[in-house]
C-alpha cells in the first residue's frame, strides 16, 4: 500500500485492487471486484462492483456496477452513474443522472441533466445549463444518439430514440423517434484562401 492514502472511514469490499498513487477519502465505499488504477482522487463516493476507475477526480458521486471511468474524467457532486456505463477521457459530469448503459466516451460536459438508458453522448457534446443568471435542466430519453459537437440548450426535453446529428445546436423539445439536424451548409469560395493566408 505504499504511496496510497486511504482514510480510516473508507470501506473496501472483497477482491478490490487499489494501485499506487491514489487518494481515497471521506465516506467512500468501494464494492467487490473493483479496480482503482493509479492517480485517482476519490472523496465521499459510492463505487459499485466490478468497476474500473482510471486517473480521474471523483467527489460526492455514486457509481453503479461494471462502470468504466476515465482516464481524466471528472465526476462532481450529485453525479449518479448507472450500471454498465462508460465515462471516458475528459468527460465532466455535475448534478446529473445517467441511467444504465449510457456512454459518454470523450470530451463532453453533462450538467443538470437526466439521461435515459443506452443513450450515446458523442465527442464534444455540451449540455448548456447556464445562461449567466440561472441554471436549467436537460432531460434525455432512452436509446438516443447525440452526435459529436452538439449543444443542448436547457431547459429542454429530448424524447426516447431521438437522433441528433453532429454539429447540431438544439433549442426545442423533440418527440419520440425524431431525427434532428441544425447546421448551416458550408460555402466554398475557390481560390479565396490566399487573401487570408500569410505569404512567404
Amino acid at each position: 500500500m505504499e504511496f496510497v492514502f486511504i482514510d480510516d472511514s473508507v470501506k473496501v469490499g472483497k477482491d478490490v485492487i487499489i494501485h499506487p498513487f491514489n487518494v481515497i477519502k471521506g465516506d467512500t465505499v468501494i464494492e467487490d471486484g473493483t479496480i482503482i488504477y493509479p492517480f485517482n482522487y476519490i472523496e465521499n463516493c459510492k463505487i459499485g462492483k466490478n468497476c474500473e476507475i482510471t486517473q480521474s477526480n471523483l467527489k460526492d458521486c455514486e457509481i453503479g456496477d461494471s462502470v468504466k471511468v476515465g482516464p481524466f474524467a471528472r465526476l462532481r457532486p450529485q453525479a449518479k452513474i448507472g450500471d454498465n456505463c462508460k465515462i471516458g477521457n475528459f468527460v465532466e459530469i455535475k448534478k446529473a443522472t445517467l441511467k444504465s448503459g449510457v456512454k459518454a466516451s470523450h470530451l463532453a460536459y453533462i450538467g443538470d441533466a437526466d439521461i435515459g438508458e443506452d443513450t450515446n453522448v458523442g465527442c464534444g457534446v455540451i449540455f448548456a445549463n447556464y445562461n449567466g443568471k440561472t441554471k436549467s435542466k436537460t432531460t434525455v430519453g432512452k436509446n438516443c444518439f447525440i452526435g459529436s459537437n452538439s449543444n443542448l440548450i436547457a431547459p429542454i426535453n429530448v424524447d426516447d430514440e431521438t437522433y441528433i446529428c453532429a454539429g447540431t445546436t438544439l433549442t426545442k423539445d423533440t418527440q419520440k423517434g425524431d431525427f434532428v439536424i441544425a447546421r448551416e451548409r458550408e460555402k466554398i469560395k475557390h481560390d479565396r484562401a490566399k487573401k487570408y493566408l500569410k505569404g512567404d
